[in-house]
């Protein structure tokens, strides 16, 4: 597979492309039919949110652009790859090299420092000992935790211990973040925190964000909002004043 931005062509072409997608899960009138036929682009640097009720099939659309899920017809192109024709270990490949993603639940180590979680796709990606500490110290700076490197997570408040996640997705520099619901366990003020967050690595560093939300506040610091219903893409269109970040501040407690 071609890293994205390699060329200039690459960097013209979708970094997400779905077309005609499926997924039906079950058989005879027991199937749920989850996606009915979506066609999906996603350019490079853009920031898309992704809404729908519960049942619409956005969160399965996610999974299938996550290589989690494999769609049951149409294709799915990643940077002009064909990722219906990848094994299990080129799948492996594309999510540990190509995309990070943040849950909803954090899902970090309890008993391991912030540093040590975000260093965690380093190690799977053989990146030495000291590189990766240089790295992960690095992006916990760049998400406002450059006090916090030794703790963990019991001792992070909500909105940290979602900055934490953030650094790790984002260590091995991926051309895609994922981001489910990353504001659903969140007050308020966090939610705001994290979302300014997202927005700058978007507007700044120009990463591709695709997320999933609930919340219309949320999804206006996106570019472009997505509506899904019943399997099916029922809006695509602009956001056309995506709410600014606010300034760089040094450390968010």
């Amino acid at each position: 597979m071609t890293a994205p931005g390699a060329t200039d062509a690459a960097d013209r072409q979708p970094v997400i492309s779905l077309r005609g997608v499926t997924r039906v899960y079950g058989e005879g009138e027991a199937a749920v039919h989850a996606l009915r036929g979506i066609d999906l682009d996603i350019a490079p640097g853009e920031f898309v949110a992704i809404m729908g009720p519960s049942g619409s099939g956005k969160s399965t659309a996610m999974n299938i652009i996550g290589a989690l899920d494999t769609p049951t017809a149409g294709t799915y192109h990643f940077s002009g790859a064909d990722v219906g024709g990848f094994d299990r270990h080129q799948r492996s490949i594309l999510r540990r090299d190509y995309l990070g993603f943040v849950f909803q639940g954090f899902n970090l180590l309890a008993r391991t420092s912030a540093l040590d979680n975000v260093e965690l796709p380093l190690i799977y990606k053989g990146v030495s000992r000291a590189e990766r500490r240089a790295l992960a110290k690095a992006m916990l700076e760049r998400v406002g935790l450059g006090r916090r490197l030794d703790k963990e997570p019991s001792k992070l408040s909500g909105g940290e211990q979602q900055r934490v996640a953030i650094a790790r997705a984002i260590a091995s520099e991926p051309a895609v973040l994922l981001a489910d619901e990353p504001t659903g366990n969140l007050d308020t003020a966090r939610s705001q925190e994290i979302m300014e967050l997202i927005a700058r690595l978007n507007r700044e560093e120009g990463l591709t964000v695709i997320m999933v939300t609930h919340e219309p506040d949320m999804a206006e610091y996106a570019g472009r909002i997505v509506h899904f219903k019943d399997g099916l893409i029922e809006r695509d269109g602009m956001n056309g004043n995506p709410r600014a970040p606010a300034p760089e501040t040094a450390d968010v407690h």
